[in-house]
């Protein structure tokens, strides 16, 4: 297990550490422990790796979300910002969602109080604590090979479910899923005897075509159906119930309606279960729905599913989390191999029906003429390969995901490659490692801003390496070398980077150690597509000419919101929309890539709007490679005790200016205020 807990090297308590995901944390104590390993086994949940200490207090220096129950599964307790409680003798479970998933087993009275900033577990005396760790990182379990023949796709696809960990409706927490087993195509169908699918008693049947299959995954996946050929496309469950799918575009529809519906439905449920918190989107639905949470909890999956569906969709739709991710993906044999990767999102896939776009959007005449007396981050010399581009339709998702030959506008380059690379990340040192290349001098205030972002959180261990006029050497050093974020500065074409001495082309390297980027240059797409397939994992790139202006805008906003833990594709949505060039940017790869964690854990951007005295708080949350869809969010506002489903718009809440200044200050969130994109940090401190 790569998780490690050992002792502090600079103050009393344990530090906590997953290298894969580049995640630490610290527990620290009024006085020097030494963890002796344990049994993982004396933890209720599953732990990576376990030790005891003897202390009589531990402090977490943030605050998560806090679940403590007795040795019986009962949770007494759940705590959050602002929280005091005090336990009687016994023995307890405490469940922390941190940065990585801890877990105290305690056998003595305790309290618990939690701040604005940390969290303080007091024991009525020096007493053994078993601190238990498990990371957020999830791995295929093997592969599956596949041919092309439709009827072993199914069979594949159909074996993707041996990842979930429970058929309960708990499998609605992205923890509890599984990352589905890899496919690949080959000479013959092989399923490795190792997996095992749950048996649920839900069938689909489809006619033996791509198209529909590829659709039909992630569903498929999440009630972990049996997928069969069929003459129509429909749900059958054990007890003979039957639903018609439709066909074309109302198959599509219908597929993605049920996949929400289920899955919303398996979020309300739940509270019934593990977690019984006050969640705002079960109150909102609760007298609309026909039947008791109670008894749908205990019910079986294809049960469920006949009961969900006597839910009108229109009474649930407005209440349902903005879905992360919609996937257009070409059906063509060779795509098999990216759809565990796009289950694992629990994507909404689509067929690809998009309109070719002659250059990219925003290159208007308008532009242009602004463009002539901008200074442009374009060499003058090199090639220009025609890039063709396609508009994704729209869809009803945070973020949209492309699989095919084109570049998309406004949507993620999916590639199998990038997926690939990023479960082949290495385990490294502790510290996140960062390098800021600026290859051309007249872009030094950009490369300015991102020396004073980059790593400016101090709890965080960030390893800041500033660089310029580069060679060609020097700059093939830095993209070949184990480098965790590279954010590049300067002149690309598609000859490759403009260096001291020359143009790199990332295509005469062998390898690529780098696992993000950005590249803020002109024309920056082809060689980011370089990257990716010479081992990235993810980046930001260019289809176009840029204004200096505009990229000076656009790369000092992303390395902002990036350093408080913002994914790639979340990153880009937000700061592509502060200049008239944000169009001509995409990301490549896999956008799930981060660099860091937002203190909360799920990063959010605000919405605020004056009235008069008061303010109306609007806030989005973005899903994360660890905090998925499904996840709970409270923000700590005014007075809300609601728990909220993480992803999208949460609610728009009222409150005055103290209030609002109490909740600016819990961290650093960016901030749309009266229409002007700004910082939580920078509005607290003007008011």
């Amino acid at each position: 297990m790569h998780v490690t807990i050992e002792a502090c090297a600079t103050a009393h308590g344990v530090q906590i550490a997953d290298p894969i995901e580049r995640r630490q944390c610290a527990l620290t104590s009024d006085s020097a422990v030494t963890p002796r390993p344990v049994d993982t086994d004396r933890f209720t949940f599953p732990v990576d790796t376990a030790v005891a200490i003897t202390t009589s207090e531990l402090v977490l220096p943030q605050v998560v979300a806090t679940y403590i129950r007795t040795d019986d599964g009962d949770m007494v307790v759940h705590a959050e910002h602002f929280a005091f409680h005090e336990l009687p003798k016994g023995t307890y479970s405490i469940e922390l969602n941190g940065p990585i998933k801890l877990y105290i087993r305690v056998k003595a009275p305790f309290s618990v109080t939690a701040g604005a900033t940390e969290m303080t577990f007091e024991f009525d005396a020096e007493t053994e604590v078993l601190v238990g760790a498990r990371s957020y990182h999830d791995n295929p379990a093997t592969t599956i090979t596949t041919t092309e023949d439709p009827h072993d796709m199914m069979a594949a696809i159909s074996a993707l479910s041996s990842a979930l960990k429970t058929t309960s409706c708990e499998r609605s927490y992205p923890t509890l899923r599984g990352h589905p087993p890899m496919i690949e195509l080959g000479d013959e169908l092989d399923i490795p005897d190792a997996l095992s699918p749950p048996e649920t008693g839900v069938t689909i049947e489809l006619p033996p075509e791509l198209g529909t299959l590829y659709v039909i995954a992630p569903l498929a996946y999440y009630l972990g159906a049996n997928v069969e050929p069929g003459p129509a496309a429909r749900i059958v469950t054990e007890t003979g119930y039957t639903h018609p799918l439709g066909t074309g575009e109302t198959f599509e529809r219908e597929v993605e309606r049920l996949l929400k519906q289920t899955f919303f439905l398996d979020c309300l449920t739940r509270t019934e279960g593990y977690y019984q918190v006050s969640l705002h989107e079960r109150s909102a639905v609760e007298d609309s729905i026909p039947f008791s949470f109670e008894n749908r909890y205990s019910q079986s999956v294809g049960e469920q599913l006949k009961a969900d569906l006597e839910v009108p969709f229109r009474h649930i739709e407005p209440h349902l989390p903005e879905w992360k991710l919609t996937t257009h993906i070409s059906p063509t044999p060779e795509n098999v191999e990216i759809l565990p990767f796009l289950v694992n999102d629990l994507a909404v896939i689509r067929t690809p029906k998009a309109s070719t776009v002659p250059q990219p959007e925003g290159q208007t005449a308008a532009v242009d003429e602004f463009l002539r007396d901008e200074f442009m981050r374009a060499t003058t010399d090199g090639e220009r390969s025609p890039i063709s581009v396609v508009q994704p339709e729209p869809a009803n998702s945070l973020e949209q995901a492309w699989v095919g030959d084109d570049a998309p506008l406004g949507a993620t380059k999916a590639t199998v490659a990038a997926y690939r690379n990023r479960l082949r990340r290495d385990v490294t040192g502790q510290d996140v490692d960062i390098t800021v290349v600026c290859n051309d001098e007249a872009m030094l205030d950009e490369h300015h801003a991102a020396a004073d972002v980059y790593g400016s959180r101090e709890a965080l261990p960030f390893n800041v390496t500033l660089t310029s006029d580069l060679s060609v050497s020097e700059l093939a050093a830095i993209l070949e070398s184990d480098v965790d974020f590279v954010h590049y500065i300067g002149h690309i074409d598609d000859d490759g980077f403009q260096c001291t001495d020359g143009k790199l082309d990332v295509q005469t390297l062998d390898s690529v150690g780098v696992d993000a980027f950005l590249l803020n240059a002109c024309r920056s797409y082809t060689q980011g597509m370089h990257l990716i397939e010479a081992g990235s994992v993810g980046g930001v790139v260019t289809l176009d000419d840029v204004i200096d202006s505009g990229a000076f805008r656009i790369g000092s906003a992303m390395a902002r919101l990036l350093n408080r833990g913002f994914p790639l594709r979340a990153a880009l949505t937000i700061a592509s929309d502060q200049s008239i060039i944000g169009s001509k940017y995409l990301v490549v790869g896999d956008g799930n890539v981060d660099i860091a964690h937002a203190e909360s854990l799920t990063p959010y951007l605000c919405d605020v709007r004056s009235r008069g005295d008061d303010y109306d708080v609007s806030i989005r949350t973005y899903p994360t490679s660890n905090m998925g869809i499904g996840t709970l969010f409270r923000p700590h506002i005014g007075d809300n005790e609601d728990q909220f489903l993480s992803s999208g718009h949460l609610k728009t809440f009222s409150v005055g200016r103290e209030e609002l200044i109490a909740f600016l200050s819990l961290e650093e969130a960016p901030v749309i205020f009266d229409g002007t994109f700004t910082w939580s940090s920078e509005i607290a401190a003007e008011f």
